[in-house]
């Protein structure tokens, strides 16, 4: 029986494992014993990911069937699909291009209906699959109108599948963070409070912990602002750029 805190053997894939959310739980999952699989578009750094943590890799387009498919086969048996593959894109609507909206569409909401088609057939009662989702899904953010219902569009996606296979003991959930430091943020033109990469992969290795009876749609992660345990602001380039520095007023 494993101990807490303990999963040998049980095979992770984890899509965007070249950087960011991705790399960050699959270091996590691997320490803990879990046979990671990383999966990323490009390949020196997924290599490199994956060869300083330990994991196994495999390049892939997580918006491509017949690409990602190689992923399935490699892995076998999957127990957890982490879904971190994402990109922060966009504009206002007036200045959107049609190309770029598809882009953004492909990239966030696509590609989790290919690997959960993917993943599915070989996954088996205690599964999980964990969709990596924003604030904006619940919170639109103006500039960012694809961005926003690419993410809309992955939590209802992920309501949907949930229902279709609890009847198959798998268990579909859905992690919605606020602002996390990683490189996606640069060109955010306002400093803000973030969580860490870190912060997420512990969230989701905890997911994997629960009992196989036990639902829980969405967990939303949120940055302390005050207090004692309150960091410092995370501010990105593109703020500083513009001397922005400090947090919008509350």
């Amino acid at each position: 029986m494993l101990t807490p805190g303990t999963r040998t053997g049980r095979v992770a894939v984890v899509t965007g494992g070249s950087g960011g959310i991705g790399t960050a739980c699959g270091r996590l999952l691997a320490e803990r014993g879990y046979d990671v699989v990383l999966t990323a578009r490009r390949r020196p750094p997924l290599q490199a990911a994956a060869e300083a943590i330990g994991a196994r890799w495999v390049v892939a387009d997580s918006a491509d069937a017949a690409s990602f498919a190689a992923v399935i086969d490699a892995a076998g048996p999957v127990g957890l699909l982490v879904h971190a593959t994402g990109t922060l894109d966009g504009t206002f609507a007036r200045a959107e291009t049609l190309e770029r909206f598809d882009a953004i569409i492909r990239t966030n909401l696509r590609s989790a209906f290919v690997v959960t088609a993917a993943a599915l057939p070989v996954m088996g009662p205690g599964g999980r699959i964990v969709f990596l989702s924003s604030s904006a899904a619940h919170r639109p953010q103006p500039g960012r109108s694809a961005y926003s219902a690419s993410k809309a569009g992955l939590n209802a996606f992920a309501a949907a599948v949930a229902r279709e296979v609890d009847g198959d003991g798998i268990a579909v959930h859905v992690v919605t963070p606020g602002p996390v430091a990683t490189p996606l943020l640069e060109a955010v033109h306002f400093p803000m409070m973030t969580l860490s990469a870190e912060h997420v992969a512990e969230t989701i290795a905890w997911l994997d912990e629960l009992p196989p009876g036990v639902v829980l749609p969405e967990l939303v992660l949120e940055a302390v602002e005050r207090g004692p345990f309150a960091g410092q602001p995370y501010v990105p380039e593109a703020a500083r750029a513009r001397g922005r520095t400090e947090l919008p007023p509350r």
